[in-house]
């Protein structure tokens, strides 16, 4: 039996039915498409899925779509503006804080998170922030240096 979800994604208000046991993961990447929000482990360990709802980083494994209801959810396709990459995803790119990419949806919003309560982190603030989110290429040192290259931008 499918129940009704309002909230606003990337943005956009949205509306759709889902299973009550529904993580928001599922309703992301299957009801509305948006594929940047990765499913890594299903256990939290990851951090692949995090979002950003109402603002603060979460693990979109970790809650039911439902308990999203009337919030608003920014996944990694929304947080650039007018087609151009936001600050951190360039910083990413420029800064080679990414191989494979499986990670980086997650470890950019748990850094927009962060900027956002903290426009000037120190390397082991940032360290702290992303110790939730998993990478298995590139050594976090890229990803530390990206995070303070888009702090410096956003400043």
């Amino acid at each position: 039996m499918s129940e009704a979800l309002e909230l606003v994604v990337n943005g956009e208000p949205r509306s759709l039915a889902v299973e009550p046991r529904t993580l928001l993961v599922h309703a992301l990447r299957e009801e509305l498409e948006l594929t940047g929000t990765h499913v890594g482990c299903d256990t939290s360990q990851c951090g692949a899925c995090t979002v950003l709802l109402d603002g603060k980083a979460v693990k979109s494994c970790t809650l039911l779509a439902l308990q999203a209801e009337g919030c608003e959810v920014t996944t990694i396709e929304g947080l650039g503006a007018n087609g151009e990459l936001h600050p951190l995803q360039r910083a990413f790119v420029e800064h080679h804080g990414l191989q494979c990419g499986f990670c980086t949806p997650g470890m950019i919003l748990t850094a927009a998170d962060l900027l956002a309560h903290d426009p000037d982190p120190d390397d082991a603030t940032i360290r702290h922030a992303l110790r939730g989110n998993l990478c298995r290429c590139t050594g976090y040192q890229p990803i530390v240096e990206a995070v303070r290259a888009a702090a410096e931008v956003l400043r």
